[in-house]
């Protein structure tokens, strides 16, 4: 990574699916190089072979993920990514009609970065092992939404042919109940299986309650007595048990992925930093390491961690007129993770849960009050990443104290 002094070279780096166009400016503003190159192999080793005569260089580009920053940042380019919204407005400045083309979003990237670039902070890319946890927790989040509109699915499907088998079981998310649409797909074939066998479903996947089970014996044996037509009842079920194998298939996977993340986590030299967070536990605690990293310079200040997180509002003023909004353009997996850990920070912090119900009380939102909580415990996370100390909730209770804290105040009239 070069420091902005030594640069003498400034690229725009307009990337696509299968190809890239980079436009290269020297110190005074002239182009000296414009060309496209093949998202393949050969494309890449073209694009290094024409960039090595400015080794001085540096690469503006619209992102700061996926695979084009991940094939630059391992060919140890420095890189410097740029909101989409302001490259949309650097664009404007080359042609103030609305042209678009590939040239121009290179060509005003690179007179971008040439011109404004030294306030810009380069992308420093997350330790190996921080980046395989963010990876994988990133991608078990995107297993469960599948799982969720799998499950709405075959919800919907049972509803048309098979209310019984909603009515004997609340959660979908769980295997068992997948289990038993194969085992009796259809409510005929749950009828006729008689006691013994529902007896056996039962114990064996230790659904045994005595004050469910008798309820749920009720709800097989009538099960025929309300439900689908033949033809709804041939067709919906093909698909409950289609959806049912999909969902078994999915819920091994899930099940592999946490293994691997709980695994990295545990050997992560950060574990104890993010595995003795209040309300963490064992499946937030993985995702927040993986969304902010051990290293706390990659973001300068918590601000700009806050900022990246969601957490931090925008404000608007001009004049007399002054507003803030919700944040939207940040991470958005960081802020969900964050919106998460919040609520169970409340749960399980009562500084967490005073701050959170005077919130409330002042008027706003469940996930406006949140975001606030979220707030504080950003600035809090960016704290002990400095330290390297893990949290201490008699040492936060000094320190609220020490400052005066109203939260602390406000806590301790709750409890007297």
């Amino acid at each position: 990574m070069k420091l902005w002094t030594d640069l003498t070279h400034y690229a725009g780096f307009d990337w696509a699916k299968d190809h890239h166009s980079v436009v290269i400016v020297d110190r005074e503003g002239k182009i000296v190089a414009d060309f496209e190159f093949e998202h393949t192999g050969e494309g890449w080793k073209s694009f290094v072979e024409k960039t090595s005569t400015f080794p001085q260089l540096a690469i503006a580009i619209e992102t700061s993920q996926g695979a084009v920053v991940d094939q630059l940042l391992q060919r140890d380019y420095t890189v410097y990514p740029v909101h989409p919204v302001a490259a949309h407005s650097y664009r404007q400045r080359k042609a103030p009609s609305g042209t678009k083309t590939d040239h121009l979003d290179g060509w005003g990237l690179a007179d971008a970065l040439r011109c404004d670039g030294q306030g810009w902070k380069t992308l420093r890319p997350l330790d190996p092992l921080s980046q395989q946890l963010r990876l994988l927790c990133r991608d078990e989040v995107v297993l469960i939404q599948q799982r969720t509109a799998l499950v709405n699915q075959l919800q919907q499907a049972l509803l048309e042919y098979y209310p019984a088998a909603l009515e004997a079981f609340d959660d979908w998310t769980k295997p068992f109940t997948w289990e038993f649409v194969l085992a009796f797909p259809r409510p005929q074939d749950l009828v006729e299986a008689g006691k013994r066998r529902w007896e056996k479903f039962l114990h064996s996947h230790k659904l045994w309650r005595p004050d469910t089970v008798e309820k749920r014996l009720e709800v097989f044996s009538q099960a025929s007595q309300f439900a689908g037509s033949a033809a709804v009842v041939q067709a919906k079920s093909q698909l409950a048990v289609s959806l049912c194998k999909l969902l078994v298939t999915l819920g091994k996977q899930l099940a592999l992925y946490r293994k691997q993340i709980e695994a990295l986590f545990q050997e992560h030299p950060d574990h104890d930093l993010f595995g003795k967070l209040p309300g963490a536990k064992d499946v937030l605690a993985p995702r927040l390491l993986g969304m902010i990293g051990g290293d706390p310079d990659r973001y300068g200040s918590h601000q700009v961690l806050q900022a990246m997180g969601g957490t931090a509002p925008v404000s608007f003023q001009s004049g007399k007129i002054y507003k803030v909004r919700v944040r939207w353009s940040c991470d958005k997996f960081m802020r969900h993770t964050v919106h998460l850990w919040a609520d169970s920070f409340r749960k399980a912090s009562a500084w967490g849960q005073t701050y959170y119900q005077k919130k409330r009380d002042e008027g706003m939102s469940h996930s406006c009050a949140l975001r606030c909580l979220g707030q504080r415990l950003l600035k809090i996370v960016y704290a002990l990443l400095k330290t390297r100390t893990p949290y201490d909730a008699e040492l936060h209770a000094r320190n609220q104290q020490k400052h005066g804290s109203w939260v602390l105040t406000l806590a301790n009239k709750c409890t007297a």
